[in-house]
């Protein structure tokens, strides 16, 4: 009997510590996931070739790291007080009915403490490691996000994502900055290219899930205008994206910019280009207008032109 208890004992510990340890994990999980860390890839796609143009090369491994870390706090700041605030609306959209503080994983004070921690850590971080600019304007894109886009032009216009698309694109300007410690006209056309790509790229997502917005009375375009309107808006942003695109090889011609990005630009250009015009006539035929279809196109767009952007700022 006593050797069998000996055996049973140290069983029964190590479920509990394995049981003990899986609930660590997922609450751990869970306020990544209040950090959106899918979207925070994508910003921090648009952060490197801005450092590197900014730095005619390779900055170095510690700006460059430390810049990214501090950039991923920043942007996972504004999404856990995106989410605070959202949390009611996102009860009622089926999208987003699994988010940590629709299912109670985490609590709305923790999750605002949690912001307020991630906040003061990235500001903190950027400033003591690369620029004050930089740090002021990764406060800046917090508040703007948690603030002016998620308590305000996200509830009450039509308009906000092209409201939204400013904090969306800052990642270009907090790189910029984090080299130099101000800005310049290559800074401000690739942070016109993200601000402008955000437009159709976001209203196909919304297009896919336009009876979640109107669950939630969120005036999303595709709730409040035609979906023939919604994808006319979107071819012609698409032109602007590729307009301003070109632009970035005469203003930065002393930062290495020259047709090893210009032409992949073009190419690129004409894809995205033509699959909004896709979307646009499957509207116009109606039926199924598969409009995430663009939206994948729209993230091999930006990714592929930022890495065009690298590659000729190097070699």
């Amino acid at each position: 009997m006593t050797a069998l208890s000996e055996r049973a004992a140290p069983a029964h510990r190590g479920a509990r510590i394995s049981g003990r340890t899986a609930v660590v994990r997922s609450r751990l999980l869970a306020y990544v996931g209040l950090t959106k860390p899918r979207i925070i890839e994508l910003l921090l796609v648009t952060t490197v070739p801005a450092m590197m143009l900014a730095a005619r090369g390779w900055p170095s491994f510690a700006l460059l790291l430390s810049t990214l870390v501090g950039g991923t706090l920043a942007a996972g700041a504004a999404n856990v007080f995106n989410c605070y605030f959202d949390r009611d609306i996102d009860r009622l959209m089926q999208r987003t009915q699994k988010r940590p503080l629709v299912t109670g994983e985490v609590t709305p004070r923790a999750a605002l403490v949690f912001g307020f921690v991630l906040t003061i850590s990235s500001i903190a971080l950027l400033a003591a490691t690369t620029t004050l600019l930089a740090a002021a304007l990764a406060a800046g894109a917090i508040f703007y996000y948690a603030v002016l886009y998620t308590m305000v032009f996200k509830r009450h216009t039509r308009r906000s994502t092209e409201w939204g698309g400013v904090p969306g694109a800052a990642p270009v300007l907090i790189g910029w900055a984090a080299v130099t410690g101000s800005l310049d006209w290559p800074a401000v056309v690739v942070f016109a290219v993200v601000f402008c790509w955000q437009m159709p790229h976001f209203w196909a997502l919304a297009l896919r899930f336009k009876d979640d917005y109107a669950r939630a009375d969120v005036p999303m375009l595709p709730v409040v205008t035609s979906a023939l309107s919604v994808g006319r808006q979107s071819v012609a942003w698409a032109y602007a994206t590729v307009a301003v695109s070109l632009l970035l090889w005469p203003v930065a011609t002393d930062y290495g910019i020259g047709l090893g990005y210009t032409v992949p630009a073009v190419l690129l250009g004409a894809w995205f280009v033509v699959e909004s015009h896709r979307l646009l006539a499957r509207i116009k035929r109606g039926g199924d207008i598969r409009s995430m279809s663009l939206f994948h196109v729209s993230i091999s767009y930006l990714s592929l032109l930022m890495v065009a952007i690298i590659v000729d700022a190097i070699v």
